[in-house]
C-alpha cells in the first residue's frame, strides 16, 4: 500500500517531467514513504530528489529553551532557497503528518510569533504555489503522534494502523487501479466546475444552523477541482485526497454569519465552535467556545487574514465524511465538507491574470495574506445557492448533496 501511495504520489499528485528536480518535505516519521517517492520520482524521470525532514521534538525545544527575544527569527536562506528551487522548475511534494498537538501547552504568543516571522519569510514560495506556477502535491503519512490524537485512548501500533487505513481508503488507493480510479474521479470534479464556470454566479449564499452567509465571488473567477494545469504545463492533483470545487471570493463583498461544523486545528490547538459575522468581507465578530485566543491571533496576523481566500464546495458523503474521524489535519479535514479559507487567495482561480499586479488583482477581489487557513461550514444540514447576477437564484446543494448531476 505504501508503494501504491507512492506511485499515486508521483504519476496522479505530481505527474512529474522526465529532468525535472523534486523537493519533498515530510516529518521523520514518513522516511519509508518518502523512500517509495522518491523511487517512484527517479522511475518518472526526475534529475534529483531532494528531502528536507523536520523533526518535532526540535521544534518542540525551541518553544522550551529558547531566549524571549528569538521568535521573531525565521530561516530566510531556506525560505529563498525553496523559492529559488521552485522559479527554476522544480516540482514540490509536501508529505504531512505532524503531531497536531505538538505545541499544546507552549506559549501562545511565542507560537504566533513564529508563525508570522515563517509566514513572512516563506511568502515568496508560497505565492509561487497558491499562483500554481509549478506541479504541486500534498500526501499524507500515518505517524505515531498523530494517530494518538485520532484514535485516543487506542494502542498506539492498533492506532497508526487504523490512521494507515483510512488514509489509504480516502485517498482511493484500495482498488485494483488507484491511478485510474483517480482519473475517473477528476472527471467528476472536472464536470462540476466546469458547471460552475458555465453559470458563472456572482455569489454563493449559504444557509443552516447558525449559517446565513452571502460569498461574493471575484471578478472573473475560476472554478477548479481535482488535476488542473500548472503554469508550467503540468497537469497535477495538487491534494491527495481531494473532495472539493473551489474558486475565489470577492474580498470586499462577504456578508451575514456563518458557523463551523468541524473544529480547526491549528498550531496544537482544536478551535472549536467558530461563529463569525462578516461586513463588506471582513470579520467584525467572532466567537469561539474553544481556541478562541488562538482565533484572535489568527485574525490579527494582518489585515487580509480577517477576509477570505477561498470558497470550497464539498458533498456530505464524501468519503472522509463518510469515515466519521477528525483527522485534525486539513488535507482531509477540509474533503470531509464544504469550506472557507481565511487570507491568501488562489488568483489561479482567476482568469486573465497575465500582466496583472497585486494591486490590480485586489481591485477584482483577490484577497493578500501572510497566512492561508481552511475551516469547515458544510454539514448534511447545509443548503447552497448560486445567485445570479440577475437577481437569480439557483439551488446547488441541498442538506450538502448536489442538486446538479455528478
Amino acid at each position: 500500500m505504501l508503494d501504491k501511495l507512492g506511485e499515486v504520489a508521483v504519476r496522479t499528485g505530481l505527474n512529474v517531467l522526465p529532468g525535472q528536480q523534486v523537493i519533498i518535505t515530510a516529518p521523520l516519521d514518513a522516511v519509508p514513504l518518502v523512500r517509495r517517492v522518491t523511487e517512484h520520482a527517479y522511475k518518472a524521470g526526475a534529475s534529483l530528489v531532494t528531502t528536507f525532514y523536520a523533526d518535532e521534538e526540535s521544534t518542540l525545544a525551541r518553544y522550551r529553551f529558547a531566549q524571549e527575544a528569538t521568535f521573531d527569527t525565521a530561516a530566510d536562506w531556506l525560505a529563498k532557497g525553496m523559492a529559488e528551487g521552485f522559479r527554476a522548475g522544480a516540482a514540490r511534494m509536501a508529505i504531512t503528518g505532524s503531531n497536531p498537538a505538538l505545541l499544546a501547552g507552549q506559549n501562545a504568543e511565542h507560537i504566533s510569533r513564529a508563525s508570522k516571522a515563517a509566514a513572512r519569510v516563506n511568502r515568496p514560495a508560497m505565492e509561487i504555489i497558491t499562483n500554481f506556477d509549478v506541479n504541486w502535491s500534498i500526501v499524507a503519512t500515518a505517524t505515531p503522534a498523530w494517530a494518538r490524537q485520532v484514535f485516543p485512548g487506542v494502542p498506539e501500533q492498533e492506532a497508526v494502523a487504523r490512521l494507515w487505513q483510512a488514509i489509504f481508503e480516502v485517498s482511493r488507493l484500495t482498488s485494483p487501479d488507484p491511478v485510474a480510479e483517480w482519473a475517473e474521479h477528476n472527471a467528476i470534479l472536472h464536470k462540476r466546475a466546469a458547471f460552475l464556470n458555465n453559470a458563472n454566479y456572482a455569489a454563493l449564499h449559504f444557509t443552516g444552523p447558525g449559517t446565513d452567509l452571502t460569498v461574493g465571488l471575484a471578478e472573473g473567477h475560476d472554478w477548479a477541482g481535482g488535476a488542473e494545469k500548472a503554469g508550467n504545463g503540468v497537469v497535477c492533483n495538487p491534494n491527495i485526497p481531494t473532495e472539493e470545487v473551489f474558486t475565489t471570493p470577492h474580498r470586499l463583498k462577504v456578508d451575514g454569519y456563518v458557523a463551523s461544523t468541524k473544529p480547526l486545528s491549528h498550531q496544537g490547538t482544536l478551535i472549536d465552535d467558530i461563529r463569525v459575522r462578516f461586513e463588506g468581507g471582513k470579520i467584525v465578530e467572532m466567537h469561539a467556545s474553544k481556541g478562541q485566543d488562538v482565533l484572535a491571533r489568527v485574525l490579527d496576523t494582518d489585515e487580509g487574514a480577517r477576509r477570505l481566500g477561498e470558497v470550497a464546495l464539498v458533498p456530505h458523503s464524501s468519503p472522509i465524511s463518510r469515515s466519521g474521524i477528525l483527522f485534525q489535519n486539513t488535507l482531509f479535514d477540509e474533503n470531509a465538507a464544504s469550506h472557507l479559507a481565511l487570507g491568501q487567495a488562489y488568483t489561479k482561480c482567476m482568469r486573465d491574470t497575465d500582466g496583472q499586479d497585486t494591486n490590480a488583482l485586489a481591485a477584482r477581489g483577490a484577497n493578500s495574506s501572510m497566512i492561508h487557513i481552511d475551516w469547515m461550514i458544510g454539514s448534511g444540514s447545509i443548503d447552497v445557492d448560486g445567485l445570479a447576477a440577475d437577481g437569480g437564484r439557483v439551488p446547488l446543494m441541498r442538506q450538502g448533496e448536489w442538486v446538479i448531476a455528478a
